[in-house]
């Protein structure tokens, strides 16, 4: 068996997120299917991607692998790689396949996701309208930045996070900022080792709390660390966030990170 890395975009507005649902358009099952009829296979590949996206959430950045037992890789991964870009629908397309290095798992191998969420607390322009936010008040960007800083570092995440059971909340974040950008939309850009379920969404909607005044810096960043849900926070709309890019560690230590994310998370361990 030859591991692939795929590298994928999509519009996430008409599929129902990236994990394949009876029924249901998603990304996942759009991939598999058409994979699977440029190279004639007899049953669709699965593909594993590093990070689920929701329902509306699109990207620009994201990582998938497969796994298929056909001679000459390097002819398979050009072949697969024109073949799709002639095939897919024009909401989702694969920017390049290659042999994956040894050690590479599109998940488990990443150190970290980094997301882009758009927003406007004025008009959307109707070319954006697909992509950015819409928000209620003016949004004070400094005072963001200033909460912004009291969530980084490896933390408890539940309060921002829906529950999956047995899925731990623990995460690091590494980066979290925001700017104005020339055409006046905000957008905030977030890093983090990984994220648990609607997390990104969660943090961009406290933070718009607090910019924006309606909750104190001191509200924000009594949140980590806490236990449960905090149902004071909205979770923003689906259609402004961007997995913009996934990193991954030389070549020589992908086996080890991938080894290493697999282990539960505590709070003791070290930041990775």
């Amino acid at each position: 068996m030859t591991r692939y890395r795929v590298d994928i975009a999509y519009d996430g507005t008409a599929f129902h997120g990236w994990a394949m649902q009876p029924g249901l358009r998603t990304v996942q099952e759009e991939l598999q299917i058409w994979i699977g009829r440029v190279l004639r296979l007899p049953e669709p590949p699965l593909l594993l991607c590093a990070g689920r996206t929701d329902a509306g959430v699109h990207a620009r950045g994201q990582v998938a692998h497969l796994d298929l037992d056909l001679a000459e890789p390097e002819l398979v991964q050009d072949l697969l790689a024109h073949k799709l870009r002639l095939a897919l629908p024009e909401d989702v397309a694969v920017r390049g396949v290659t042999v994956a290095p040894a050690g590479f798992h599109a998940r488990f191998a990443a150190n970290w996701r980094r997301y882009a969420y758009r927003l406007t607390d004025d008009y959307v322009d109707p070319l954006d309208r697909l992509t950015t936010a819409v928000i209620r008040g003016r949004l004070d960007v400094d005072l963001v930045n200033t909460a912004a800083q009291t969530l980084l570092g490896l933390h408890d995440f539940a309060a921002f996070c829906r529950s999956r059971p047995g899925a731990t909340t623990i995460r690091q974040l590494q980066w979290l900022h925001a700017e104005r950008l020339p055409d006046g939309r905000v957008e905030f850009g977030v890093r983090a080792d990984a994220f648990c379920h609607s997390m990104v969404r969660s943090l961009v909607g406290g933070l718009v709390e607090v910019g924006t005044g309606r909750r104190d810096v001191a509200w924000l960043a009594a949140l980590p660390d806490t236990d449960r849900r905090c149902g004071q926070i909205r979770v923003m709309a689906a259609h402004g966030l961007v997995l913009e890019e996934v990193g991954y560690p030389p070549d020589d230590q992908l086996a080890h990170r991938a080894r290493e994310s697999r282990a539960r998370r505590s709070m003791t361990e070290e930041c990775s």
